[in-house]
């Protein structure tokens, strides 16, 4: 192992490593020391890090997803018009990994898979974060206070992961890319299409979205 490489680009190049193998194969199939080889470096240094195969697949994870869940701890979604700006986010997250929200789906359909119950904490804390997010948007009267948080969140990540689920499809009957200004018009109408649906009605109404 070369002496100049710092052990932050060491780790990075590993979790890198094991974001390319474990999109490419299934998890039984990926070895500690194909991900080593991969990222240029000795398997002593998956131990010495995470742990174990599952501790690097189980950060692998964490470091996609972490960032779009402090998100919702920040000040982005202090309005509705945040959500334009978090599902451009989560649009260009997903556009640099592809694959990666249908390794997430086959993870969460393996009843007992590997990172199956890290993947349910994850997202379960983005269930807890949201509600509260909803909460405070209800509070400053910015949505409707009949809104369920569970259907708020439902209907943001059908927005956010089907254009990626099936993107190659979709490119395929659109005959046209969806490149980077696609989906940050894609953000936008579907940022408004959120936004407009929580808002609670100004007159003519009960207060309460129709």
């Amino acid at each position: 192992m070369d002496k100049d490489i710092t052990a932050p680009s060491l780790r990075s190049r590993l979790i890198q490593a094991a974001l390319d193998c474990f999109l490419a194969d299934d998890y039984h199939n990926v070895t500690t020391r194909r991900i080593a080889e991969c990222a240029g470096a000795n398997v002593s240094m998956i131990r010495y890090y995470f742990g174990s195969k599952e501790g690097l697949y189980e950060e692998m994870i964490r470091e996609t997803l972490s960032p779009l869940l402090d998100v919702l701890d920040g000040p982005l979604l202090a309005s509705t018009t945040g959500f334009e700006e978090f599902l451009g986010l989560y649009y260009r997250t997903m556009s640099e990994r592809p694959e990666f929200p249908r390794l997430i789906l086959k993870v969460l359909a393996l009843r007992h898979g590997p990172g199956r119950r890290f993947i349910q904490q994850l997202l379960e804390r983005g269930r807890t974060r949201g509600a509260r997010k909803v909460a405070d948007l209800k509070a400053q009267g910015q949505v409707a206070a009949a809104v369920d948080p569970d259907i708020v969140r439902m209907s943001f990540v059908s927005l956010a992961m089907t254009p990626m689920l099936l993107k190659d499809v979709f490119e395929e009957q659109m005959e046209r890319p969806m490149d980077a200004a696609f989906l940050a018009r894609l953000a936008a109408f579907n940022g408004h299409l959120l936004a407009a649906g929580l808002a609670p009605v100004v007159s003519g109404g009960t207060g309460e979205p129709a």
